[in-house]
C-alpha cells in the first residue's frame, strides 16, 4: 500500500464560486527575528511560513493570487516562484502600510485581468503558517452569504494585550476596531481581536483605498481604515469568530516561531495517529506536514521524519532516526539511522548506525546494516552489507552479501569511479574495491584482498603477501616502552615454565 495523506479533501464553498484573488502580504522586514534569513522564509513543518500561507490560500482556489514582496525581495521572490510559479509577485513601492500593500497587489490584478476585478478579494498574511484552507473558506461563506463590504476573521484571547480589538453593534455587525495603544479601559477588556485577515467586495475595497492616507504617527496607509469607510458608505462590515486561535497567530520573533513549530508538530502526529499510524513517543517526534505515511506505520521514539519521506504499510522506523525526502517500503525496518534522498526497499532492513546519503537504493529484503555509509549506489533484492563498512558510486547485484570492512574505492582524487559486482556474489572481510572494477556473478574474494581487475564470474579473488615476523623488533625498537616490558616478561615466564609433573595414580601432588 502507498503512503497516504489523511487530509485529501479539498475545502468547498458551497453555493458560492471561489474569490476573485487572494492577496498575501509578505512585505515586511521581520526585525524581531534577528536573522538574515527573511522572516517568511523560516521554515516550519517541512514549509516555510510563507508556503504554509500560499498553501491555504490556493485552498480557495481563487482566480488570482498575488504576494506583495519588499524586504529581500530577490530572495522572497525567487523562493515563491519554487513554490507556486502561478502567483502575482508585486513590490510594494515607498509608501508603508498595509493598505498600500494591497492597493498595489489589487491595481496590478486589474491590469493584469485587463479590467477592474469584481468579486470577493481575500487579505492574508505570509506569516500566519497555521492558517487552513477551511478557515479561509468559512470567511469567504459568511461574507458572500451575508452580502458585506467587509467580513473580518476574530478570534478570542484570554489574553489580548497589543491586539486591535473588535467592538460590535447590536446586531453584530463591526462599528470599529480600536488599536491596544488607543482603546479605553473599557475597550481593553473586550477579548476578541482582530487577526489581520479578511474578505472584501473588491469594488468597495478599491474606492476605499482611494480614501485612506497615511496621516498619522506612523505615516502609514492602514488597510484597518477602510471599515470605517466601508461602513460610512453603507456597506455592511461583520467579522466571523475563528474557533481556532492558533490559525491566526503570527511567529515575530523565534520563541513564537518555536510555539508555532511545536503546535503544527502536534497536530501532525495526532492526524496520523487518528489515521492508523502508531506513534510510540509523541513528545520526541517530529513529522513535517509534507510526509506522507500508510497505515499500520510504527514510529519509534526520537524519530525525525522531514521534507518528501513516504512510509509504506507496516514499516517500522526508528528509533533515533532522522530521514529526509526518504521512500521506505512495505515490512521495512530502520534503525538509528540518519537518511537523504534514498529508496529502502520492502521488507529490507537498515542499522543500526548507518548512513544512507543521496542516491542509495536498497532493494527489497536486502540490508545494508551497523556502521556502514552509502551513497549514490544501488544494492539489488536480497543483498547483505552488513556491517562496518563504505559503498559509493557501486551497483551491487541479486543475493550478494559483502563481508566486514568492505569499502569502495571510488575517488582517485580527482574522479569518482564506479564498481559494479554481480549477483550472488560471497566477499570476504576487509576486502577493498579499487574502481573501476567489474566482480562478475558467483564470484567469491578472499579476506583482506584488494581488488583492481575485474573478476571474472564463478572466480576466487585473493591478495597473497607472505607473512614476515621479526624477532625482538620491540625490544630493540622500542627499549623501555611498556610493550618491551610486557614482551620481556612474557619472555622471561616462558622460559622459567615447566611442566607439572604428573600425578602417579594413587600417588599425591
Amino acid at each position: 500500500m502507498s503512503p497516504q495523506n489523511p487530509d485529501t479533501a479539498k475545502p468547498s464553498l458551497p453555493g458560492s464560486s471561489p474569490p476573485a484573488a487572494v492577496i498575501v502580504l509578505a512585505a515586511g522586514a521581520g526585525t524581531r527575528m534577528k536573522s538574515r534569513i527573511p522572516k517568511i522564509l523560516h521554515p516550519l513543518g517541512g514549509l516555510s511560513m510563507v508556503g504554509h500561507a500560499l498553501e491555504a490560500a490556493r485552498g480557495l482556489e481563487p482566480h488570482a493570487l498575488a504576494v506583495v514582496v519588499r524586504h529581500e525581495r530577490e530572495r522572497v521572490a525567487r523562493h515563491i516562484t519554487e513554490l507556486d510559479g502561478g502567483v502575482h509577485l508585486v513590490d510594494q513601492d515607498d509608501v508603508p502600510g498595509t493598505g498600500r500593500a494591497v492597493q498595489v497587489a489589487l491595481d496590478a490584478l486589474d491590469v493584469d485581468a485587463g479590467r477592474p476585478l469584481s468579486g470577493t478579494v481575500v487579505v492574508t498574511y505570509g506569516d500566519v503558517p497555521l492558517l487552513t484552507s477551511e478557515t479561509l473558506v468559512a470567511l469567504v461563506k459568511a461574507h458572500n452569504d451575508g452580502a458585506n463590504a467587509v467580513t473580518v476573521l476574530t478570534a478570542v484571547l484570554d489574553d489580548a494585550t497589543g491586539y486591535g480589538r473588535i467592538e460590535r453593534a447590536a446586531d453584530g455587525t463591526v462599528t470599529a476596531i480600536v488599536e491596544h495603544k488607543d482603546a479605553t479601559a473599557a475597550q481593553l477588556a473586550i477579548r476578541e481581536v482582530n487577526s489581520g485577515i479578511y474578505a472584501f467586495d473588491a469594488g468597495i475595497l478599491r474606492s476605499s483605498l482611494l480614501q485612506v492616507d497615511a496621516d498619522n504617527s506612523q505615516g502609514e496607509m492602514y488597510l484597518t481604515d477602510v471599515l470605517g469607510i466601508a461602513r460610512a458608505g453603507g456597506g455592511r462590515v461583520a467579522a466571523i469568530v475563528a474557533t481556532d486561535r492558533w490559525q491566526v497567530e503570527g511567529a515575530n520573533d523565534r520563541v513564537q516561531l518555536a510555539h508555532l513549530g511545536a503546535e503544527l508538530n502536534r497536530r501532525v502526529l495526532e492526524r496520523w495517529m487518528r489515521a492508523g499510524v502508531s506513534i510510540v513517543d509523541p513528545a520526541t517526534t517530529w513529522i513535517d506536514a509534507t510526509v506522507l505515511l500508510a497505515e499500520d506505520v510504527t514510529i519509534l521514539p526520537g524519530t525525525q521524519l522531514h521534507g518528501a519521506t513516504k512510509v509504506a504499510r507496516d514499516a517500522v522506523v526508528g528509533p533515533g532516526t532522522t530521514l529526509t525526502d526518504v521512500q521506505v517500503g512495505e515490512g521495512a525496518s530502520v534503525i538509528r539511522t540518519h537518511g537523504t534522498g534514498a529508496r529502502i526497499g520492502a521488507g529490507a532492513s537498515v542499522g543500526p548506525f548507518t548512513y544512507l546519503r543521496p542516491g542509495t537504493v536498497l532493494g527489497e529484503d536486502g540490508k545494508i546494516g551497523a556502521f556502514y555509509e552509502t551513497k549514490n549506489v544501488t544494492v539489488g533484492r536480497g543483498s547483505k552489507l552488513s556491517h562496518l563498512g563504505y559503498a559509493g558510486d557501486a551497483e551491487i547485484g541479486e543475493y550478494t552479501n559483502i563481508g566486514c570492512g568492505n569499502i569502495t574505492a571510488n575517488y582517485d582524487g580527482v574522479s569518482k569511479h564506479r564498481t559494479v559486482i554481480g549477483s550472488h556474489v560471497r566477499t570476504s572481510s576487509n576486502t577493498v574495491f579499487v574502481a573501476p572494477v567489474t566482480v562478475g556473478n558467483g564470484a567469491y574474494t578472499g579476506a583482506g584482498a584488494v581488488i583492481r581487475k575485474d573478476v571474472p564470474p564463478g572466480a576466487l579473488a585473493v591478495s597473497f603477501a607472505p607473512q614476515q615476523t621479526t624477532e625482538g623488533w620491540v625490544s630493540e625498537k622500542r627499549p623501555g616502552s611498556a610493550a618491551a616490558e610486557a614482551a620481556e616478561a612474557a619472555r622471561i615466564l616462558a622460559s622459567t615454565d615447566t611442566p607439572s609433573t604428573p600425578i602417579e595414580e594413587g600417588g599425591h601432588a
